[in-house]
């Protein structure tokens, strides 16, 4: 644990000290309002000792010389004997729980890192100090986990965000920020957020998924997967369509996974979550404005510093506004192969987005001159979705063509088959095809020595 981690954990145990159950006048109590799972009856037993060992460990807490092993070592028995120093009876089961929450509470993120520590999780969001949802296997169910109230969940917060450099307040009360394995976090507070702040962590896998895992998981087919390889080693610039949650990121990763170790990638985020394995990455994240209001630099500012740093890719994690016009520029002047994400329902509405984003820019461009600079720039668009069943599918790989009068043309190379309906268990039967159209790009590909089997496209392949 670095020094800022242990600052924070020492003022969240003196703002637990200084105010160990005042919740917020904005929020209503637990009793006025209802309780996912039932009140944890050993609450006021767990702050008093909370309080108490972060009043007696308060100086370690700063100590450069203490590794982090070290320090969970002297919290664990600190809290052993400052949990058997009470004369309230329990269980030994209850001792252990209660030990293991406080020092979480000192260490991590409180009720939050059970949670983060369940492999099986991909999200987690909480409604306020008492409502815990997490999603499992595509479905969100409330868990029976709550922080002691709104003031506890506004210290979590604050620990989160402030690893990175990132503050949320009154003046500024939603914020974007990610864990140490590049988890999404997205924090809202009140006055934004009436009932209670509210806490957004998309979880990502401890070892990034890999196209094998992809398709093991019915993400995508064998077939597909070599071709999205060859796509993205052929120098095609790829946009990676789809809604909130369908899975973008991941499988902007894993095709940031096939770009060879021999080229130098620029990564732009808004908040870094991409973990690439290649050597040669340079990662860069935008940052908000102070508290001033001054300081900001967005993605846009960052994509066009990019073009200066001598990239042989540029992958932004999600094009949003403006800066649209400057990736477009980037992979119409000579930065093949670059690979970015948007929201969209479909590849048309992608294309769409793109064009309403490039207007945000402020210039006074012709339509018909935005949509030539998209269908040139954009080669491949793979839409993903999430689906009735929770699963995450590639729905579609199209290829942009090209202009025809004002309509940019586009061709389905895959498609998912949603004719194979559902199985007994509500799980989609379907999965995504070959269109048997063999796409123009093949021999743009071929110039750069990738081959591609025309097999691949033929009708029924990989079925």
């Amino acid at each position: 644990m670095s020094i800022s981690d242990r600052i924070f954990a020492a003022q969240d145990g003196r703002n637990a000290t200084a105010s160990p159950a005042e919740p917020s006048p904005a929020v209503p109590t637990a009793a006025a309002r209802p309780v996912v799972g039932v009140r944890d009856p050993f609450a006021d037993l767990k702050r008093i000792v909370h309080a108490n060992l972060v009043s007696t460990l308060g100086p370690k807490l700063y100590d450069i010389d203490m590794t982090q092993s070290e320090l969970e070592t002297q919290v664990h028995a600190a809290l052993q004997s400052a949990v058997a120093a009470t004369d309230r009876p329990m269980s030994g089961s209850d001792r252990r729980r209660i030990t293991q929450e406080i020092a979480d509470d000192i260490l991590g993120y409180g009720p939050l890192e059970p949670l983060l520590r369940d492999p099986d999780l991909t999200e987690i969001i909480v409604n306020g100090a008492h409502e815990i949802y997490v999603e499992r296997e595509g479905r969100l169910v409330a868990v029976d986990a709550s922080f002691a109230d709104e003031a506890h969940l506004r210290r979590t917060i604050d620990k989160i965000v402030g690893r990175v450099g990132r503050r949320v307040d009154e003046t500024s009360p939603m914020v974007d920020a990610r864990l140490a394995d590049g988890s999404r976090v997205n924090a809202v507070i009140p006055p934004l957020a009436l009932d209670g702040s509210k806490l957004t962590i998309r979880k990502f896998a401890v070892d990034p998924f890999t196209a094998d895992d992809l398709v093991a998981f019915g993400t995508l087919t064998a077939p597909a997967a070599r071709l999205l390889e060859a796509c993205v080693r052929g120098r095609l610039n790829v946009l990676v369509s789809g809604g909130t949650g369908a899975g973008k990121t991941t499988t902007l990763n894993v095709l940031s996974g096939f770009i060879p170790s021999d080229e130098r990638i620029v990564t732009i985020e808004d908040a870094a979550e991409l973990r690439l394995h290649q050597t040669h990455v340079a990662r860069l994240e935008s940052r908000p404005a102070n508290i001033e209001g001054k300081g900001a630099i967005t993605v846009r500012d960052l994509v066009r510093n990019s073009l200066r740093m001598r990239p042989d890719r540029v992958v932004v994690g999600e094009i949003r506004d403006a800066a649209a016009l400057d990736m477009l520029q980037a992979m119409n002047t000579g930065h093949d192969g670059s690979l970015s994400t948007v929201h969209a329902n479909s590849p048309r509405d992608a294309l769409a987005r793109v064009e309403t984003m490039v207007m945000m820019a402020g210039f006074d461009l012709p339509v018909r001159a935005i949509r030539e600079q998209a269908s040139s720039a954009i080669d491949v668009i793979i839409q993903q979705s999430r689906l009735k069943d929770g699963s995450r599918r590639i729905t579609a790989i199209t290829e942009v063509v090209g202009m025809e009068g004002d309509v940019i043309t586009l061709q389905d190379i895959f498609r998912f088959d949603f004719g194979a309906g559902f199985d007994d268990a509500g799980r989609v039967r379907g999965a995504l095809r070959p269109t048997g159209l063999r796409p123009r790009f093949i021999d743009r590909l071929a110039d750069h020595n990738v081959h591609v089997d025309p097999l691949l496209f033929a009708l029924g392949a990989g079925q």
